[in-house]
């Protein structure tokens, strides 16, 4: 019962493949890959993605620094669109800050009020939030407990330890990423943070644990054995707990 809780199928790098590659996925015991939308083109692919293939769920999201690109009435309809395709999706990203693209005071400014009125909009529908937080972890942070987000993944957490344990303590989760055997910092989270707040992700094309290949769903087992080894539990029972996660959020 393996999850791979947020990739993005939808790259022109699946395009040669996307069908054998989810095949790939199915034969090493993934039982479900969240496609994670981030603008409204890639909204529409993950939402017939997830109608063509049984394995494959949606989230629809708007990424930080594609939202600063829309005017008011835009991010409206973008709103609406995620509104009207409640009962399609199992959570509501990727969406949030990345201060690292986006260096000018201004327009952090402009990511945080839209991130808000993601959030205020659509809390209502009861869907787990999907965070992006590059290098703005703690503003992410402080924004979801302001608004009293209950069911939060951060996807891909680079922040500090400090910032996951509050993370742990708002009862969110973290997703792992398939290049921990690669990463000391992924593997630290990992190490100090209860099994219970942790998920598996690929972020599927990118963060590959091999090199220059691109990452697929598949890989999620090498990321298991990984976190097993770390917590020196048993692979099985990482995957039973990672999996009862998942349905926690995402079903």
């Amino acid at each position: 019962m393996i999850v791979d809780v947020h990739c993005h199928l939808y790259f022109p790098q699946f395009d040669e493949d996307r069908e054998e590659a989810i095949k790939r996925a199915e034969a090493n015991g993934l039982v479900a890959i969240v496609n994670a939308g981030t603008d409204h083109e890639s909204n529409v692919k993950v939402l017939e993605l997830s109608e063509k293939y049984k394995i494959v769920r949606a989230t629809l999201g708007l990424y930080p620094t594609t939202a600063l690109k829309l005017s008011e009435e835009e991010l409206d309809k973008e709103i609406e669109f995620i509104k009207s395709n409640k009962d399609k999706v199992v959570g509501i990203g990727e969406i949030g800050l990345d201060f690292k693209l986006t260096t000018e005071p201004k327009q952090q400014q402009r990511q945080i009020e839209v991130f808000k009125k993601i959030i205020t909009s659509l809390k209502d529908l009861n869907k787990t939030f999907v965070i992006h937080s590059r290098k703005a972890e703690k503003e992410c942070v402080e924004i979801l407990e302001e608004l009293e987000v209950k069911k939060v993944n951060f996807h891909c957490f680079s922040g500090s330890f400090k910032l996951a344990k509050r993370i742990e303590a708002n009862n969110w989760t973290m997703s792992i990423p398939a290049n921990i055997d690669k990463s000391q910092h992924f593997q630290g989270i990992v190490e100090q943070t209860s099994i219970n707040n942790i998920l598996t992700e690929t972020d599927a094309p990118f963060l590959s644990p091999a090199g220059e290949t691109r990452c697929e769903p598949s890989f999620i087992k090498q990321t298991l054995n990984k976190i097993a080894e770390i917590k020196q539990m048993d692979v099985k029972e990482v995957t039973n707990n990672i999996y009862l996660n998942y349905q926690k959020l995402f079903s």
